[in-house]
């Protein structure tokens, strides 16, 4: 791995993907503005000159607006003496040698000690498997080092477990010795720069940085001439919401998500509750939210935002009891006023048994049709 000039540094031919300036390229900016370009681009020699990136075109362009110079590079053949090279100290050869991409056996790497993200064996990881059956992995994993045996991945799980699908023995790794505030920022920046994140992974995530920014505020504070500081966590919740384009009180919603307990927490993830309805819900007891379920399993029904906020009201004024959310959750809500509803018992006996839903569906509409053809027929007599 060498650092190389942006400048040097151009486009695939025929690049296909689009490359914007957009709010997650501001989130990328930000980041490698502050911690550097955390997985190195993939590029090969011109014979034109320069370098032709095959893999990291956003962090490339990232980096220009992030005003660096140069960024890291996996490049092959490239072969770089100089007299600074020549005459390098034991220190900078002792960090060329961490930074090196390393072979690692997937049986040595483990999943970052309360990893938020989710790791599913979806199309998407069949298709990286695929990539990775073919092409190998193109960019890098970073790991640390654990003491306990192996080594503790920090950016890599998806591919890490779509290796172990591609049935690979090794994959590229780079090693850092990194400590926990350092690996855990490092960990959740390279995931929240993926496009589609549950509320559950951005809630934990949310969390996890801030609680690692707030370390770091807090040792700096004792070795800064910034003697008296005291708002370290306020500072730390205002850099995070701009990193990641969002307002203050909205990562403060999402983090309080981190309060829910398992069940309703995946809700809010399959869409089952809103996200507002959901802040309020994590504002009742364990117990309280547990029984919940029962009251929802009951009415066949998930809490409007009113709802959730008078079940919090009824928690707080210590009168929240089963019977008090059987009756919240049993009301009749505006939208199901316009709502006809048919269970697929009620409706199978007028249909044969192949009839798929859809098809008794298309039937009845057909139906009402032509019953209301006829009563357009009688009323014209």
């Amino acid at each position: 791995m060498v650092e190389i000039p942006l400048s040097e540094l151009h486009s695939f031919k025929g690049h296909p993907f689009k490359v914007k300036d957009d709010d997650a390229m501001m989130e990328t900016a930000d980041s490698i503005r502050q911690y550097g370009v955390l997985v190195p681009a993939i590029a090969r020699p011109d014979p034109s000159g320069g370098y032709e990136l095959v893999a990291g075109h956003r962090r490339h362009r990232a980096s220009e607006l992030a005003e660096k110079e140069t960024m890291p590079v996996s490049a092959k053949k490239v072969e770089l003496a100089s007299v600074d090279d020549l005459f390098s100290t034991e220190e900078s050869r002792a960090d060329a040698g961490r930074e090196k991409v390393v072979e690692i056996p997937l049986s040595e790497l483990h999943s970052f000690k309360g990893h938020p993200f989710k790791v599913k064996d979806d199309d998407a990881m069949m298709e990286t498997a695929d990539s990775i059956r073919q092409y190998g992995v193109l960019v890098p994993a970073i790991a640390r080092p654990d003491p306990s045996g192996g080594y503790e991945l920090v950016a890599g799980h998806r591919r890490h477990r779509a290796s172990e699908l591609a049935e690979k023995e090794t994959m590229p790794v780079i090693v850092r010795d990194l400590d926990d505030d350092a690996a855990t920022i490092i960990m959740v920046d390279s995931n929240l720069q993926r496009e589609s994140l549950l509320p559950s992974e951005r809630a934990f995530a949310y969390k996890m940085k801030l609680e690692a920014m707030k370390h770091q505020g807090e040792r700096m504070d004792l070795t800064s001439a910034q003697v008296g500081r005291k708002s370290a966590g306020k500072e730390s919740r205002e850099i995070l919401a701009e990193q990641v384009g969002q307002s203050r009180n909205q990562i403060s919603r999402y983090i309080r998500l981190t309060e829910l307990i398992p069940e309703l927490l995946n809700m809010v993830d399959e869409k089952k509750i809103a996200l507002n309805p959901a802040y309020e819900l994590s504002f009742l007891k364990k117990e309280e939210q547990t029984q919940l379920l029962d009251a929802m399993d009951s009415e066949q029904a998930t809490p409007s935002l009113s709802q959730a906020q008078r079940l919090k009201k009824f928690s707080q004024e210590g009168h929240l009891s089963i019977d008090v959310m059987r009756a919240i959750m049993g009301e009749e809500k505006k939208s199901d006023l316009d709502k006809v509803t048919f269970t697929s018992d009620t409706l199978r006996k007028y249909f044969p048994k192949s009839y798929t839903p859809a098809r008794m569906q298309e039937t009845i509409i057909k139906l009402l049709e032509q019953w209301q053809k006829k009563r357009q027929r009688d009323q014209e007599r």
